[in-house]
């Protein structure tokens, strides 16, 4: 399985954030099934991923029952976090298309 680039899983989460609210291991359910099975974004990734978008104002976190009657940190995107993602995707789009080129040449 690849290593992510820094600064990729933030990307990956902030993309799943913006389908939704969500708790950290749906986060990573949702990343590993989008990728086919490939990107399994570990809890010791994932977590401090959060905490930092967190702290950067990209993502909010509160308190919820979960489906199974149980209590859990839900993770949504800021209206910052969804101005960075689109930002971010621009961003990555140029600089993967840079890396095609370079693969192909």
């Amino acid at each position: 399985k690849p290593d992510l680039l820094q600064g990729t899983l933030d990307l990956l989460v902030l993309k799943t954030l913006g389908h939704g609210p969500q708790h950290g291991y749906g986060i990573a359910q949702k990343i590993l099934l989008s990728s086919r099975q490939l990107i399994d974004v570990q809890q010791g990734s994932l977590y401090p991923a959060l905490h930092r978008l967190e702290r950067k104002g990209l993502v909010t976190s509160e308190w919820r029952e979960s489906d199974a009657g149980r209590m859990a940190r839900v993770y949504s995107l800021t209206k910052t976090g969804e101005r960075h993602l689109a930002s971010e995707i621009k961003e990555w789009t140029r600089y993967a298309a840079a890396i095609n080129w370079v693969i192909e040449s």
